[in-house]
């Protein structure tokens, strides 16, 4: 199951049924849950967590060191979870102690071919990521999104749950869960994910409170405080509405409208 040209550490540690392909690099203090599959030419170093059942393409990079100038080789951490795949060439940094030292992966995400993930981010689960995604440091992102290829995110935003952005949009603030992003260089909102909420499942009763709430946040011009307001008042209705006025209340960085 490990082919002889790998390079195993001799502290890592490998579970059962782990596949590892050949010349690739499995670095200290690195665990691979059972089931995993690494192609050939990969590189993981650690401290590293990998659960159970991920594949990871050929020549990705997991758990380098943060490409960050204030990192000065302190031990921080990558974790990820069940199911992933990685693509070619992707590329996934540790954290740094200028966050909680944690770079966070859940599960069932897909990483297209070349995306990359910086220091500090904590992604949710069942995302989809398509080819060039770049994710700067401290970046949050909720479940299932789908950002389409070329996205770039700054760091610190946030990306609510059920978004959807489209491709080459760049991320400067943040996306509230549920709504859809199209716009290059200058992003907007233009409409609730209706065809995503519907395939996983939300009822027509919730697509309707979300699209009241959608208009007193984007069509009332309303201030977001103001939103907020409104959003509180109906949040008994729909525990997807509490969500949404939870994240515009927590948003440092502004939303994108």
């Amino acid at each position: 199951m490990i082919h002889t040209t790998a390079i195993i550490h001799p502290n890592a540690k490998i579970a059962e049924n782990v596949e590892i392909g050949a010349y690739s690099v499995i670095g200290a203090d690195v665990e691979i849950g059972e089931g995993c599959w690494i192609g050939p030419h990969v590189v993981i170093k650690g401290p590293t967590k990998i659960g159970k059942a991920n594949k990871i393409f050929q020549f990705a990079s997991i758990g380098e060191d943060p490409q960050d100038k204030k990192y000065k080789d302190e031990r921080t951490f990558l974790e990820i979870g069940d199911r992933n795949t990685f693509r070619e060439c992707v590329t996934i940094h540790r954290g740094t102690i200028q966050d909680q030292l944690l770079t966070k992966v859940g599960n069932d995400n897909l990483f297209m071919a070349y995306v990359h993930v910086a220091h500090d981010c904590v992604i949710g689960n069942g995302c989809i990521f398509a080819n060039s995604v770049a994710i700067a440091g401290h970046v949050k992102i909720a479940d299932f999104v789908i950002m389409s290829g070329m996205c770039g995110v700054h760091q610190f935003c946030q990306i609510g749950a059920y978004s959807f952005i489209s491709n080459a949009s760049i991320i400067l603030k943040d996306i509230p869960p549920y709504v859809m992003i199209t716009g290059g260089v200058s992003p907007t909102v233009c409409g609730l994910n209706v065809e995503g909420l519907k395939r996983h499942g939300f009822s027509p009763a919730s697509l309707q409170s979300l699209r009241k709430a959608y208009k007193i946040i984007y069509r009332q011009g309303l201030r977001v405080v103001e939103a907020i307001e409104g959003l509180r008042e109906m949040e008994a209705e729909c525990a997807e509405i509490k969500i949404l006025a939870d994240f515009l209340e927590t948003s440092e960085r502004g939303i994108i409208r």
